[in-house]
């Protein structure tokens, strides 16, 4: 016994009250909450940049959700509109009828600027009511019309009605000029105080006086701010300034040859930026004609901006206040379905082979690496993977919802592989024991008992793996499915289709301004989707989930 007492070491005796110790003690704890605070930290930052991410994401897209629209009355006219063929009546002729009544004394001249006011798709859209309702033929009707992209922006105060006259680069301009005191008030108007050479080459005395005087005040302003080559500089100057400098060389022929100081007027609006007020103009996208019809409708109780449903029910068009998801939505559904009709028995199967059944060896070693590798492939290579082969082997069409569901269902396998057989390992071996003691054979107790059981793993497994192929762009645009959708009627899985993802993408394309709204409100239905597909699963794993 005291041979091995001398073998091992002897512990210090450690006096925990001393002030070492305390101190020991006191770097622990310290330690203790600083892991804590940098886990507070790191919680905190990553939930402040996704309410970050979300708040931007609804201040920008909430716009798109809803849409202005006017309450306009239109009389269906029977000279028109043939009762026995409806859809081929002069509709555009009833909208334009209806908006010169609502807006009356409008100059003719004036009366497609006016038009302009409302989508190019409302004579479609009084078309399609009339031949869903024959019946209104000889009435007079009210149907809610969207208005075009800038006045519906106008009208949700995205876009301003006026805008600066003048950039900061000119802005910045004038205030240079203004530092070295060269903007004065001269004879009632605000003015710039320039020396100007006048050149005996480009001026002669007259009577009465001859020139290029405009050449004289341009290069005079141009002599103050020398690296400047922009032309829109000389806009600070009036138009009136070479008025000026004729006057004076009329007044003083000997100025010719020499350097004098001259006053010239500034422009209207740098005149306005002179007083310390900023300059507007109206926005280039409307005309006073067309403010004021609107004014007037909106004056009557005629606008309206409710909920835009539209946004969910109406396929893709090239106005953004018509373009709707309905076409994605449908493409997405049709994709999905294809990619789980493959992927989730395949998964399965394949899962239930590897983990239950196929033999341990080199074979199967590798084709397990395989399949965790082909999880962190990047999902680009599986769309050049179908580009290859369903498109150009086999001949598929393209854009076509089955193609891209075995795109999909190619980058998803993996991950349905891998859940499946960590859910058939969650199981406990007892449950197979229990079977296989009581006569089951290794079939019965797979489908019967361990699959059962498993249910709640894989299924959430498949949904997660859904999920992320919902949110897939890259596969989907290298075999074209990005197809310019106008209408869902005839689409199918061989029909070229798209889907939200690349949806999104073409938006966010898009030169008008409109689809900024659309693509960040395109982005919440999509989220949308995806956090509904995790509740699901979340559910089903809570309701098949069995404890032991």
């Amino acid at each position: 016994m005291s041979n091995a007492q001398a073998i091992g070491p002897t512990a210090p005796n450690l006096d925990w009250s001393s002030d070492q110790a305390q101190r020991r003690v006191r770097r622990r704890y310290a330690a203790d909450r600083r892991l804590q605070a940098y886990g507070i930290i790191a919680i905190a930052l990553a939930v402040g940049l996704l309410g970050v991410l979300i708040a931007s994401l609804i201040s920008t897209g909430f716009p798109a959700f809803i849409q202005t629209k006017v309450e306009l009355p239109i009389y269906i006219d029977p000279a028109q509109v043939d009762p026995q063929d409806p859809g081929s009546g002069k509709y555009r002729a009833l909208v334009r009828e209806a908006v010169d009544k609502v807006v009356p004394g409008i100059p003719e001249e004036q009366k497609r600027s006016i038009g302009k006011i409302l989508t190019s798709d409302a004579a479609y859209i009084v078309r399609d009511y009339v031949v869903d309702h024959p019946d209104v033929i000889g009435k007079t009707i009210t149907l809610p019309i969207a208005v075009s992209d800038p006045f519906d922006q106008l009208h949700k105060g995205v876009i301003p009605k006026e805008m600066d006259a003048l950039n900061w680069t000119q802005v910045g301009w004038f205030e240079r000029l203004d530092n070295r005191g060269l903007v004065v008030e001269h004879d009632g108007r605000m003015s710039l105080k320039l020396d100007v050479y006048v050149n005996p080459e480009i001026v002669e005395a007259g009577p009465p006086p001859s020139g290029n005087f405009a050449v004289l005040a341009q290069s005079s302003l141009k002599a103050y701010l020398p690296r400047i080559n922009d032309t829109s500089l000389v806009d600070m100057l009036a138009a009136e300034a070479p008025e000026v400098i004729g006057a004076r060389i009329a007044a003083e022929p000997d100025i010719i040859g020499k350097t004098v100081q001259m006053y010239f007027p500034l422009s209207p609006h740098y005149a306005v930026l002179a007083k310390g007020e900023t300059p507007k103009v109206l926005n280039p996208r409307f005309s006073q004609d067309q403010l004021a019809a609107l004014d007037i409708l909106d004056g009557k109780g005629l606008v309206r901006t409710p909920f835009n449903w539209e946004l969910f029910f109406n396929a893709d068009s090239r106005f953004p206040e018509r373009a709707g998801l309905a076409g994605a939505i449908t493409g997405s559904f049709y994709a999905l379905l294809v990619c789980f009709l493959l992927s989730f028995p395949i998964g399965i199967a394949a899962a239930v082979y590897l983990e239950e059944f196929a033999p341990k060896n080199r074979f199967t070693d590798l084709i397990e690496v395989n399949i965790n590798n082909l999880a962190a492939v990047p999902s680009v290579v599986f769309g050049l993977l179908g580009l290859a082969v369903f498109l150009g082997f086999f001949g598929l069409p393209r854009s076509a919802p089955l193609v891209g569901g075995m795109v999909l269902s190619l980058m998803t396998l993996p991950t349905i592989i891998i859940t499946t057989r960590a859910a058939l390992k969650a199981v406990p071996p007892s449950i197979r024991e229990a079977a296989l003691g009581v006569g089951a054979s290794k079939h019965q107790v797979m489908i019967h008992h361990v699959l059962p059981l498993a249910l709640p793993g894989i299924l959430t497994g498949t949904i997660i793996g859904m999920a992320q192929a919902l949110g897939e762009t890259a596969p989907l645009l290298l075999i074209g499915m990005n197809a310019f959708i106008p209408s869902i009627e005839n689409m199918g899985l061989l029909e070229p289709a798209t889907s939200l993802p690349t949806q999104i993408f073409s938006w966010a394309d898009s030169p008008e301004r409109g689809f900024v709204s659309r693509t960040s409100a395109a982005i919440l239905v999509l989220l949308g989707f995806l956090v509904i597909m995790n509740i699901v699963a979340i559910t089903l794993r809570q309701m098949f989930q069995r404890k032991w």
